[in-house]
């Protein structure tokens, strides 16, 4: 009898335990680790029109921020660190994109600002006007290509 009310209250014991763990598993926030990996798949920019666009760029690094739980903080220093050319002699002469008090939403309003296009829209209508489908192109392909120039 003295052992089975012993396991008794050593059950009843662990039974508080666990519930006490999963109550404070319930209440505290998730770690969240971040992933850094994912700056490999974000492709460097020099700001020249044989470059991604400078919206393809910062998407990328978007979409890697958010997958890899990344800060506003990662953001920037990923894109300082990804710019190459033109675009990092830029970066390193402008003293806004060094302060303090940068975001994310103000250094890519000072990069669209700095790299817009400069071309027509008429110059864009133009280019989808024109566009034929390649030779080794597939339908596909070709209408996906068309997409992105009716967006410029």
């Amino acid at each position: 009898m003295n052992t089975e009310a012993r396991l008794k209250l050593e059950l009843s014991e662990s039974q508080i335990e666990i519930q006490r763990l999963r109550d404070r598993l319930a209440t505290a926030p998730p770690t969240v680790y971040k992933d850094l990996a994912f700056i490999s798949l974000v492709p460097k920019w020099s700001g020249s029109e044989s470059a991604v666009s400078l919206e393809e760029f910062f998407s990328s690094i978007e979409g890697s921020a958010k997958i890899g739980h990344w800060a506003e903080a990662d953001c920037l220093q990923v894109a300082a660190l990804k710019l190459v050319e033109s675009a990092r002699t830029f970066y390193y002469s402008c003293p806004e994109l060094h302060a303090e008090s940068v975001t994310w939403q103000s250094f890519k309003a000072i990069f669209r600002d700095r790299f817009k296009d400069v071309r027509t829209d008429q110059f864009h209508y133009m280019q989808l006007e024109r566009a034929r489908q390649r030779r080794n192109e597939g339908p596909q392909e070709f209408a996906d290509r068309c997409r992105a120039l009716a967006q410029n």
